[in-house]
């Protein structure tokens, strides 16, 4: 057994450390491995992290000294690699031009760019496949000439080989369905004709001439073969650029500083859709989270009315939405919301013979969200609000009655004072998750109706969250730098707000206490 020092940290037995100690190192040279391979992979920061939670692990695991820091460890490094990693990652992504289009590193662009190859149609010709023992010949007929290869392996490797003038031999040829698993073969393989034209295989019936559309000069820029235009590095930009200051993809990630966050409040087709979801999103996170509150109070109070019979049952009917899954009611109400064929119109149309808009209407696509989202929230209000309500005593109640109180005044001077500081974290963190809840919206509307003349997709029941989501995944030039800024100027509005909220919410109970 192991014994214990006076500062409280346990003397493992030489038995029982050396197979301890031997776990710690293979563990540690496995981490470390991990970290070497991450950087050889191109993801140095990647790598970093692990290999500091790596010389983390060796050093408190490896060392008695530091035994009672092993049990704040994983904690520690849960929160660098999945919290703090995220979002410093995200932030410096707002300060790149990371996107679709630059994707790849300045090297790994050029070779894309010089691997860009065109072909001249001209040369264009349909083959036939030839068997030769173990070799095939290539035979290329066409008008101005036919031309039979030499035997070639069509093996994978790389050949080049030389066709001469001959007319299609009597043998068998290669069925197409058999040339076609013979593809990768024949992609490996230059053909030479007698003029000296190299045809290569461009198709699954086809050879012809393929060209570079670029050469690399001597000071790194391209030069195009067919136009002889010269295309400059831009470090600035991240891109090949002609004269003109002309772009050409791919490009590779650059640092722009903070030319994303003057995008955000420069460009009109940014800003001022921006402003709108800003608006409403603040909105929608308010309203939710004031709805879902006094439902959910609401249908505590009711719950708690000693004359109300079935309230068993009524309470689990009421806490349905709570045990469904949120997607799952979401996908119900979409259908149930649907314009043409979802019972909600249908009932409507019966009863008053109208069928909103739910869809296309921006007031009514908003109101539907806000609907749906109530729905979801209540169960979790209400189950809260039946909790603290009977954490009041029931004295105060019956001596306001005395005094002459009317319910509402015994409701908003003794109930609501006393299970509001209780309610309070529950609100602000209700308004927070509700100002990013892009799943709600992503599900039930995808942000739609689309607003008209914006530079990148945003919708009338977009929210920040969802706006952000939809430019960095979405949109055709998935603009991630762009995405990452607008995320941290949610981040810090969020912030913001909800410390306000707290704030003002703190500061209005104090007085209804001071008063009570």
């Amino acid at each position: 057994m192991a014994a214990i020092t006076q500062a409280g940290l346990p003397i493992l037995a030489p038995s029982q450390s050396i197979p301890r100690l031997v776990f710690v190192a293979l563990f540690s040279l496995l981490l470390f491995y991990i970290a070497f391979t991450l950087y050889t992979f191109g993801q140095p920061l990647i790598g970093f992290i692990m290999l500091a939670v790596a010389t983390a692990f060796a050093i408190i695991f490896g060392l008695q000294r530091f035994y009672n820091a092993r049990f704040i460890l994983p904690g520690i490094a849960a929160i660098a690699i999945f919290v703090a990693f995220p979002v410093i990652y995200t932030i410096y992504l707002g300060f790149t031009n990371y996107s679709s289009f630059n994707l790849l590193t300045q090297k790994r662009a050029t070779e894309v760019l010089l691997s860009s190859t065109s072909i001249d149609p001209a040369t264009e010709r349909d083959f036939v496949l030839i068997p030769e023992g173990n070799k095939y010949r290539v035979f290329l007929p066409s008008k101005s000439g036919e031309f039979l290869s030499e035997p070639v392996a069509l093996d994978g490797a790389a050949a080049s080989v030389k066709a001469t003038a001959a007319s299609l031999p009597a043998v068998e040829m290669v069925p197409m369905r058999e040339a076609i698993k013979l593809r990768d073969g024949l992609a490996a393989i230059d053909i030479t004709l007698p003029d000296g034209t190299v045809l290569k295989n461009t198709g699954l019936r086809k050879f012809a001439a393929v060209t570079s559309e670029y050469q690399l000069q001597d000071d790194g820029s391209l030069k195009a073969v067919a136009t002889g235009e010269v295309l400059t590095p831009d470090p600035s930009r991240g891109f090949f650029a002609n004269s003109k200051g002309e772009t050409v993809a791919p490009g590779w990630r650059v640092g722009i500083g903070w030319d994303n966050f003057r995008r955000v409040f420069r460009e009109e087709g940014i800003r001022g859709p921006m402003l709108g979801i800003f608006g409403w999103t603040l909105f929608f996170a308010l309203a939710s989270a004031f709805l879902t509150f006094a439902v959910g109070l609401a249908l505590a109070i009711i719950l708690q009315w000693p004359h109300l019979k079935g309230k068993a049952i009524y309470r689990v009917l009421l806490i349905l939405p709570y045990a469904v899954p949120s997607f799952i009611s979401i996908l119900v109400f979409r259908g149930l919301f649907n314009q043409n064929f979802g019972e909600i119109n249908m009932i409507l149309e019966a009863i008053a013979g109208i069928r909103p808009a739910w869809a296309t209407d921006p007031f009514l696509a908003r109101s539907m969200i806000l609907i749906v989202n109530v729905w979801l929230g209540y169960p979790y209000m209400m189950l809260l609000a039946m909790g603290f309500l009977q954490g009041i005593p029931e004295e105060h109640k019956k001596a306001a009655a005395l005094e002459g109180a009317s319910a509402k005044r015994v409701f908003f001077s003794i109930t609501l004072p006393q299970i509001l500081p209780p309610f309070l974290p529950m609100i602000i963190a209700t308004f927070a998750f509700n100002f990013n809840n892009i799943v709600l919206i992503l599900l039930l509307t995808r942000g739609g109706p689309d607003i008209p003349g914006t530079l990148i997709p945003a919708g009338k029941t977009d929210i920040l969250g969802s706006f952000t989501f939809r430019m960095a995944f979405m949109d055709t030039g998935q603009q991630f730098g762009l995405a990452g800024a607008i995320t941290l100027l949610i981040f810090i509005v969020v912030a913001i707000l909800a410390y306000a909220n707290f704030a003002a919410m703190r500061r209005a109970t104090q007085k209804r206490g001071a008063r009570s």
